[in-house]
This record gives C-alpha cells, structure tokens and sequence, in this order.
C-alpha cells in the first residue's frame, strides 16, 4: 500500500486499523506524516474511501473505550464536528504524535 508523499514530507508513522464514521467500517492503513494525516483503506472500492486530513481540521483528539474500560482507539474530531474512529493498537502513541503535529 503506497501514497503519494509531498516535497518533504516524510512518514512518521503507520499502522493498520478500523476506521469508523458512523455505521460504515473500514478495514486500512493509517499513516501519519509530517505535513498530514492520511487514511487509506485495503479494497479500493470502499464506501468512504481514503481522505487525508491536515492538522488545522483537527480540532479534538480523543480517546475512546469498548465496553466503557477496554481502551479500543482514537476519535479525531474535525472543525466543522464530523467524528471519525481509528480502532488501533498504542493509541496513547498515536494521540501524542498527531497532537505534536497540530
């Protein structure tokens, strides 16, 4: 799985996840650079598609639970409030590196 980078940006991290907005689920590939954060999904023909977010759309990082204590990802809120879900592993990693980017 492969994305076009921009001049100078440089991958800091990638990981495989859920991600959700909604209903829909989608199995992909997170990736976070040092200009963006991109999420790209495994069938090209998935419902929602990849999407790249920059880090001024970013206005909240969350973490959320399954179950209210079994810790399950990250919850990005955008400015204009659309919530989107990434079910991953080292969730605490992945907050501190998208935050240092906004």
């Amino acid at each position: 799985m492969r994305i076009d980078l921009k001049a100078n940006e440089v991958v800091i991290k990638a990981s495989d996840t859920l991600h959700s907005s909604g209903s829909d689920i989608t199995r992909g590939k997170l990736i976070l650079t040092n200009q963006r954060l991109y999420f790209k999904p495994v069938v090209k023909e998935a419902e929602n598609g990849g999407f790249e977010l920059m880090p001024h759309e970013i206005r909240d990082i969350l973490l959320y639970n399954i179950l209210a204590f079994i810790p399950a990802g990250i919850e990005l809120v955008t400015g204009d409030g659309l919530k989107l879900r990434f079910r991953l592993k080292n969730r605490n990693e992945w907050s501190r590196q998208i935050a240092l980017l906004c």
